[in-house]
């Protein structure tokens, strides 16, 4: 639980370091360029630690966590919070824990009470009606609402293949494996959107850039996956609850954001909903039907055992 709720404090900066890099470097730069360099970290890490090369069953996986959390999530947080607000940005990403939950739900092939799906789809309703309250007089809001969905999944995605690999690997073998199996799409995409926008940025911007590189994209990860592994997926999900207000917070804090009462009444709304799905995640195991129809039969009585256990063959004299 602690590896998580270090994981949760380095990921509820990424959304107020991401506004802050975008708002002077280009968005895929920012989504791809913090990949290289983990990249670049993650290949050090590797060699110091003469970690053996995953077996071939593994690497599929590693495209499914390069896709989540090292591509998609960075990618579309990038080119959302270009409109959006870090802020409005928590709000969507509130959904985290509870879309983790369903993939983690559907990797282990375990079968969720209806309060499970109640829960999330009431997560979903309030998240979208916050939506349509405050983001639909503009088109460029709906626009960055649906990158923030579309990088709420991938995420959700991303984490729970990552939590499965790191039961194996461990929490900081998984992240930079991955990294470097993304490196043949990072790379060339850095260098294009470096060429198209050259990156020229003042200090605050690189400082951002560089949180982003080293704590959201690889240190991070490290304790995240390494708590999803230990303490299980569901489990350690449960603490990306905080995440959403800690982000509200550092929103508020750092960039001088307004956090209004629709926010943090949808936020609300969905971490209640996430509570009650993580809760009902882990049923009380039910005993099996033909075991608890089955009648109970009495005690025997000393006589009745004595009378029904086999006769002892004598002794030859």
């Amino acid at each position: 639980m602690t590896l998580g709720a270090l994981g949760v404090l380095a990921f509820s900066m990424s959304l107020p370091a991401t506004r802050v890099a975008v708002g002077h470097l280009d968005p895929w730069f920012v989504a791809f360029g913090r990949a290289v360099g983990a990249a670049a970290l993650a290949g050090g890490y590797l060699w110091l630690t003469r970690a053996a090369r995953p077996v071939r069953g593994q690497w599929w996986r590693f495209v499914i966590v390069a896709i989540g959390v090292v591509a998609g999530f960075p990618l579309f947080t990038s080119l959302a919070l270009t409109s959006a607000t870090s802020a409005h940005g928590a709000v969507v990403v509130a959904l985290l824990p509870a879309v983790t939950a369903v993939f983690a739900v559907l990797r282990a092939g375990e079968r969720p009470p209806v309060l499970f799906w109640l829960a999330s789809g009431g997560g979903l309703v309030a998240v979208l009606t916050f939506l349509v309250v405050s983001g639909t007089v503009r088109g460029s809001a709906t626009t960055a609402d649906l990158y923030l969905l579309a990088a709420v999944v991938l995420c959700g995605l991303g984490y729970a293949e990552g939590g499965v690999l790191a039961r194996d690997l461990g929490g900081a073998r998984t992240i930079c494996w991955a990294l470097l199996v993304a490196l043949p799409v990072t790379v060339p995409v850095t260098l294009v959107a470096a060429v198209t926008h050259p990156p020229y940025a003042p200090a605050p911007a690189w400082g951002a850039f560089g949180y982003l590189t080293v704590v959201s994209m690889f240190l991070g990860f490290f304790a995240w996956y390494a708590g999803l592994a230990r303490g299980g997926i569901a489990r350690v999900g449960q603490i990306q609850l905080a995440q959403p207000v800690l982000t509200l917070l550092w929103s508020a804090l750092l960039l001088s954001e307004t956090v209004g009462a629709g926010a943090l009444g949808a936020a609300t709304v969905v971490l209640v909903c996430v509570v009650l799905t993580q809760r009902a995640r882990n049923p009380a195991t039910p005993r099996p039907a033909e075991e608890a129809t089955r009648p109970v039969q009495p005690e025997p009585t000393p006589r009745q055992a004595k009378e029904a256990a086999p006769a002892r063959p004598s002794s030859a004299s």
